[in-house]
């Protein structure tokens, strides 16, 4: 037995109607959409921003006169004394004769000019000289000498302080050693224990330059050792 729908219940007689009445909805919603536009809004502009107006501040050129000095004041004039002579003044007259007048022989005397050689300062002091200055006995004696002569400290000794001083002096044309000065100090008592001992060595072999005795400087180590 074949169901039957009620005509009323039947919904497929009014899917044409609807479909059309929602064509026709979308149709007005898309017209109202193009037809509503921003031309008729308007924008005061008035009060926005207006052109800034920079006045330019004109400022005067100056120009700074230069000062002239003012012109040396005028010399004084000189007056010019005229001596005039009486017509009747006997006035000597010199004659004055050439040698060709005269006949005279003219000589002529050859002064020789004395060249004066500078000698070299002798008070000059070398660093380097051909032959350099020796202690008598050589190094080794030198070492001995220093060995012998130097007395340590007592508060070097009692501090540990020990260390190598160097001294620099002089060695004169006569073999002297003068000027004796600490270029590396260790403590100040061993500095001067190795200035008095390098102040009472001999005489020493003095160096030469070109055959000449002359003025050296030398450097000798003092060393202070503990034992």
């Amino acid at each position: 037995m074949e169901i039957k729908k009620s005509p009323k219940a039947d919904l497929e007689n009014k899917k044409s109607t609807w479909l059309l009445v929602g064509y026709v909805v979308v149709l007005a919603f898309m017209f109202v959409a193009f037809e509503w536009t921003r031309r008729d809004i308007k924008i005061d502009t008035s009060q926005a921003l207006t052109d800034v107006v920079f006045e330019e501040e004109i400022i005067p050129i100056t120009q700074q006169e230069e000062k002239l000095p003012p012109p040396p004041p005028e010399a004084p004039p000189v007056a010019e004394i005229l001596n005039i002579v009486d017509d009747k003044t006997n006035i000597k007259e010199t004659a004055i004769a050439s040698t060709e007048d005269t006949g005279a022989k003219v000589e002529v005397k050859y002064v020789p000019v004395k060249v004066v050689e500078e000698e070299p300062e002798e008070q000059t002091i070398f660093q380097v000289v051909e032959v350099m200055p020796e202690f008598p006995g050589g190094q080794a004696a030198l070492m001995q000498f220093l060995a012998k002569n130097i007395k340590y400290p007592t508060i070097a000794q009692e501090n540990g302080t020990q260390g190598r001083v160097i001294v620099q002096f002089v060695v004169n044309k006569d073999g002297s050693v003068v000027d004796p000065v600490v270029v590396r100090s260790v403590d100040p008592y061993l500095d001067k224990e190795a200035l008095r001992v390098i102040r009472t060595m001999p005489k020493w072999k003095p160096g030469q330059q070109r055959g000449k005795a002359v003025r050296v400087k030398y450097t000798v180590p003092v060393m202070f050792r503990l034992q």
